[in-house]
């Protein structure tokens, strides 16, 4: 274990909240492990690498900041600046990289977020870092159920963000999912009023046409005037969701067993699959594409999946069943569900 060492106290206070909450996930981690910090700039992942630089100091860690520019946004530089200014005010490192996003029919906010997370992972394993802290909050939880909710997602998709998740080669902590902006933000202005410094904003924050933002400045206040609990009963959803979640994927994983698998897990009986009840045959379709590191497929056509799976030939002979997903074929081939990678990834 490594030896705590008294580290010099911080000329601003720290709200003991947000500090016990990333203490607690800390200590769950690999003694000694370095840590992370995804640092856009903005008043949210500024207050977790405010706090987490005392926490990593307390435990005897190293800390790293990682900032990634987009180029989306006119002040891209300045934000890049920022985040180095506040690295530099913590005495601890920060690695930034430009990238370019590219659409490619996901939409401009999920190719962003994407390409965010590749430039953080190859920042990160750069320096010899595998744990990265990302600053969701409370908030943030509880938009993500909703807006789940208003897409129709299944109650798997309800538990919204994980506290932890493994992507990329990197393990994702969010330490802070039960913590309210609120109270982040009124950190952000303690933070501010004493040294100078100053979250960046994000435009993009504040324009309707994305469905979180809308969300936040049309719907939040008519949810806040009625039902002014909404986040936190919201959030704690997710997480009822997400003991479900395991609960279903724990019997897909027994359902899984009996299906003949493949050594490689990439394909499985369908006949025996088909002894299944519909509902466990969803859910170990689902598994099975989880377990490939694979995007789930939309309701519908999940639902236009197991329709054909079920009136295939039970040995494919009657009609040809590929179906692309994700750069990949699902096909029924001898009998088998089959999963293969295209020779041309989708542009």
């Amino acid at each position: 274990m490594a030896a705590s060492r008294k580290p010099a106290k911080p000329a601003w206070a720290l709200d003991p909240h947000l500090t016990a909450a990333l203490q607690k996930a800390v200590q769950a981690l690999p003694d000694a492990a370095p840590l992370g910090v995804a640092l856009s700039g903005g008043a949210d992942s500024a207050m977790l690498a405010v706090h987490a630089a005392q926490v990593a100091a307390v435990s005897g860690r190293t800390l790293h900041c990682f900032h990634i520019h987009h180029g989306l946004q006119p002040a891209a530089d300045e934000w890049l600046a920022q985040a180095h200014r506040l690295a530099g005010i913590l005495g601890v490192a920060c690695h930034s990289r430009r990238i370019q996003v590219s659409v490619q029919g996901t939409g401009m906010e999920a190719a962003a977020r994407e390409a965010r997370y590749v430039g953080l992972a190859a920042l990160a394993q750069a320096v010899g870092v595998d744990i990265l802290f990302l600053a969701h909050h409370q908030d943030d939880q509880a938009e993500t159920v909703l807006l789940r909710l208003l897409r129709g997602a299944g109650p798997e998709a309800l538990a919204a963000m994980s506290a932890q998740i493994h992507h990329h080669g990197i393990l994702w902590c969010r330490p802070w999912l039960s913590q309210p902006r609120s109270r982040i933000l009124q950190a952000a202005g303690q933070f501010a009023a004493i040294t100078g410094w100053h979250p960046v904003q994000d435009p993009s924050n504040h324009d309707t046409q994305y469905k979180r933002a809308a969300l936040r400045h049309d719907l939040a206040p008519v949810l806040d005037k009625h039902w002014p609990a909404w986040r936190t009963s919201l959030a704690r959803h997710a997480g009822q969701a997400a003991d479900l979640g395991l609960w279903i994927a724990s019997t897909a994983s027994d359902d899984w067993q009996g299906l003949d698998p493949s050594a490689d897990g990439r394909s499985f009986s369908l006949l025996a699959w088909r002894q299944l009840p519909a509902v466990r045959q969803a859910a170990l379709v689902r598994y099975w594409l989880q377990c490939q590191g694979l995007r789930m497929p939309t309701e519908a056509r999940l639902a236009d999946w197991l329709r054909q799976f079920r009136q295939v030939h039970a040995l494919g002979h009657d009609r040809l069943v590929s179906l692309p997903h994700e750069g990949h074929l699902v096909q029924v081939q001898r009998g088998r569900v089959v999963l293969s990678e295209t020779s041309v990834k989708p542009s």
